[in-house]
């Protein structure tokens, strides 16, 4: 899908990075914060798993790093995000579509985090 390179969740990197954009929250915090080169950034844009992570403050200011929080953007911002994605043919990676009423499996195995790509919940059936 254009990566360069992928690793495991939670796996050593090869060499620490410049930068992390972090939107999971306390399930990759710490691995996020160990993976940075000193003076490297992490720029919040989620905290899907929790909010509320243990800081690593030492080593934030031991390595002088950067925490930097992001919001989603601007109405104008999205509009131009959508006439990219229409130019440029782009589309979500859809895992499956389900009816609502097989929510709960799907939240299942979001939570078992071996989706690769969105969920489609549809309208129950009448």
């Amino acid at each position: 899908m254009g990566a360069d390179a992928v690793f495991e969740p939670g796996a050593r990197l090869p060499e620490r990075v410049d930068a992390v954009l972090e939107t999971v929250g306390a399930a990759t915090w710490q691995h996020s914060v160990r993976s940075l080169k000193p003076g490297g950034v992490i720029v919040i844009s989620g905290a899907t798993s929790g909010d509320m992570p243990p800081a690593e403050l030492t080593r934030i200011f031991f390595l002088q790093l950067s925490v930097v929080g992001s919001t989603m953007g601007t109405r104008d911002e999205l509009a131009r995000l959508l006439r990219l994605c229409v130019e440029r043919d782009i589309r979500p990676l859809i895992a499956d579509t389900l009816p609502m009423e097989d929510a709960w499996d799907a939240f299942a195995a979001l939570e078992e985090g071996d989706v690769f790509g969105k969920y489609v919940l549809t309208r129950a059936s009448a």
